[in-house]
């Protein structure tokens, strides 16, 4: 039995003449206006024009199906399918199908579940399965937001992080767990998302016994509507007029470096920081890093064995 593994990511566009049809993907077809796309390029151009996302996207794929052949999982055909931009969710499903499999595995480099987010990911997968003459069948992977691995690596990085804080201020350094905004209507039902970013930022927190910390969001969308909160911007002037002479951003939600972190934090928040007067330091991105390979082959494993069983 063949299976197929999708590995999921959100997408970028390649360049700054990308930026408008990636940008229209995301509002769904509905063009932004042109302040709206002016802006986002700017921010492209503020990162050298483009992100790096795809090319890590790329090695972090690579890496997952390494890891597990590795681990015994030798039958596996694995593809690349992304939410906003080629190519697409549809396309690595049409490429495991033209290869045969018996059935498709999923997973979101995304550790914590939502229905706006990873749920989305796989009702686009199981959709278009279902356009196979025989569906094959099909599972993804909810979450993975508690897999040792991935919280090793939390961990390090945020000791790295620390450690380069002036003497001065690291003992007081107040740290911020963050994850991407989402529409404050999740909150009406029972999207785990809130919760599952709190657990890793718990485990994290109770592995290096940190006495300062909080949950804070960032990269909201530009819509009318109210997204979660407190941003992290807000979240750093709260901090610092409660006395916190540095802070640590720690944006255990992503797992590579893209825009929201390559602008909304090492320019954004980083501007803040100085604004504010207080010291600033970022946690890396796990990008190829082995713990971040580890960490999602170990989950896709799971559902393996478990549809298996």
């Amino acid at each position: 039995m063949t299976i197929g593994i999708l590995v999921m990511a959100y997408g970028t566009p390649s360049g700054l003449d990308d930026v408008e049809a990636y940008y229209t993907h995301i509002r769904r077809g509905r063009p932004p206006s042109q302040e709206l796309l002016d802006e986002l390029r700017g921010r492209y151009a503020a990162i050298g024009g483009r992100s790096p996302l795809l090319e890590i996207t790329h090695q972090q794929v690579a890496a997952v199906g390494d890891q597990l052949r590795a681990d015994g999982y030798e039958d596996i055909t694995v593809a690349l399918g992304q939410k906003h931009a080629a190519p697409f969710i549809e396309d690595g499903v049409a490429e495991l199908l033209a290869a045969g499999v018996d059935r498709i595995v999923g997973v979101v480099l995304a550790p914590h579940y939502s229905g706006f987010s990873v749920g989305e990911y796989a009702e686009r997968t199981r959709k278009a399965a279902e356009q196979a003459q025989a569906p094959p069948p099909v599972a993804v992977v909810s979450s993975w937001h508690l897999q040792p691995e991935y919280l090793n690596f939390l961990a390090a990085a945020l000791d790295d992080a620390i450690a380069s804080l002036p003497d001065a201020t690291r003992e007081e350094a107040h740290v911020l767990f963050t994850a991407h905004s989402l529409p404050e209507r999740i909150l009406q039902g029972d999207d785990p998302y809130p919760t599952q970013l709190r657990e890793t930022a718990e485990a994290v927190a109770r592995a290096r016994d940190l006495a300062r910390w909080s949950i804070a969001w960032q990269s909201a969308g530009r819509t009318p509507e109210p997204w979660i909160g407190p941003d992290v911007l807000d979240a750093m002037a709260e901090v610092a007029a409660a006395g916190a002479p540095a802070v640590v951003v720690s944006p255990v939600g992503f797992v590579a470096d893209h825009l929201e972190v390559l602008y909304d934090l090492d320019i954004e928040a980083a501007d803040r920081a100085r604004e504010l007067g207080i010291d600033f330091a970022r946690t890396a991105a796990p990008n190829a890093d082995p713990h971040l390979a580890r960490a999602v082959a170990t989950a896709v494993a799971a559902v393996i064995d478990q549809e298996t069983a």
